[in-house]
């Protein structure tokens, strides 16, 4: 059956979020401030807010949007749309709406479910088209309709809906785990066959089989580099970044002129390796080996730097440093045994590249299979005949 439409405003009052400014002089780490709630308080997969990274100074609520447990706030730019229940109360910058329900005809679940849905994004997303910057303010949002149901039929959609995603928050779990376990699985098979290259073959210090180890220095002055690729700039500059391969932008001379290696030496990034066949010119710390081609593989040593305990996954060390690679030695076999080595490594990682193909392929299919059930709930369609179906 289809049900009434009524515009949002009718059911909730609808507000902007404020910030006091300068914002610096109202924090405060008094345990007892007022919660100041941002975007990176919220997850993309949680419902609630129930705590903050920062507070404010009582004194900055006058200069705020003071929110309440139970309020409901969208993100008005950024992540679009997404709706958050409030756990706890506290003040919202104008990076936030909140919806503060008139009275008790709609159910916090449902609500919840309804902003979430396809039908209410479509709506967001069309009212919003032309605009320079897509971001939502309190007159797009009032104008949004929804489906008004009885409060009992309400519950009994919502009870549908948890239970469905519940289904697919396990399948995605389970595929997230085979994903999870696919991966170090490989780990431990690259670790036990260095490991065993460490009893058969011989360790070599770093410095003994690697033509140069230096780390990047300065960015180019401005006018000496472009961050687009050009004629006169076309060798790339490496940062030492994880994003976009660490790539910096151009200039017009490098500093490592044969196949390499780079290390981050420092950042959340620290440990991460990338394999370098171009000339380039490393800036930022970025440790560079430049292995010698007659004793070492460049993939070999790639993987073989991978297995140190100083650059495994899950590293602690803040930084490293051009001296504390140096310590390190690997197995250095014959350039057969190398090459055998990585084509073994190279097959394992070509069935990982399957797990993770079949992963993003189940999720898409989940998040379609989510937004179907939803778009279902709210055009009557989840009749009491196929609630079994559906849950």
């Amino acid at each position: 059956m289809e049900w009434p439409l009524v515009r949002l405003d009718s059911l909730y009052n609808i507000a902007r979020g404020g910030s006091p400014r300068p914002i610096k002089k109202f924090i405060t780490d008094d345990p007892n401030g007022i919660n100041w709630i941002k975007i990176g308080d919220a997850t993309a997969s949680g419902k609630y807010i129930f705590e903050t990274k920062e507070k404010i100074i009582p004194e900055g609520i006058q200069r705020s949007r003071f929110v309440k447990k139970g309020d409901f706030i969208l993100s008005n730019s950024m992540s679009f749309g997404r709706p958050y229940i409030m756990g706890t109360t506290g003040c919202i910058h104008d990076g936030w709406l909140v919806l503060s329900a008139k009275d008790d005809s709609i159910d916090q679940d449902f609500l919840y479910h309804i902003l979430g849905s396809p039908l209410v994004f479509q709506q967001f997303d069309s009212l919003a088209a032309g605009s320079t910057v897509r971001n939502l303010n309190i007159d797009l949002v009032s104008g949004v309709k929804m489906p008004l149901l009885p409060l009992k039929e309400q519950k009994r959609i919502v009870a549908i809906l948890d239970q469905a995603f519940a289904d697919i928050e396990q399948a995605r779990a389970k595929t997230e785990q085979n994903l999870k376990n696919a991966r170090e699985l490989f780990e431990s098979k690259k670790v036990n066959l260095f490991e065993k290259l460490s009893i058969k073959a011989n360790l070599m210090p770093l410095p003994s089989v690697c033509n140069n180890i230096f780390a990047g220095g300065d960015a180019p002055k401005k006018g000496l580099y472009s961050k687009e690729k050009t004629e006169t700039f076309c060798i790339p500059i490496y940062a030492n970044a994880v994003k976009q391969n660490g790539l910096y932008g151009y200039t017009d001379y490098s500093r490592a002129n044969e196949p390499s290696i780079t290390i981050s030496a420092r950042g959340s990034g620290t440990g991460h390796i990338e394999l370098r066949k171009e000339p380039f010119l490393p800036i930022v710390r970025l440790i560079v080996l430049t292995p010698n081609k007659d004793i070492v593989d460049l993939e070999f040593l790639k993987h073989a730097l991978q297995t140190l305990d100083i650059l495994r996954s899950g590293s602690a060390i803040p930084q490293l440093t051009v001296p504390m690679i140096k310590e390190y030695s690997i197995p250095v076999p014959s350039l057969d045994v190398q090459q055998t080595t990585v084509d073994e490594l190279e097959l394992l990682k070509e069935s990982i590249g399957r797990v993770e193909r079949v992963y993003k392929e189940k999720t898409i299919l989940l998040e379609e299979l989510k937004k179907s059930i939803l778009q279902k709930a709210f055009s009557g369609e989840l009749s009491k005949e196929k609630e079994g179906a559906v849950a």
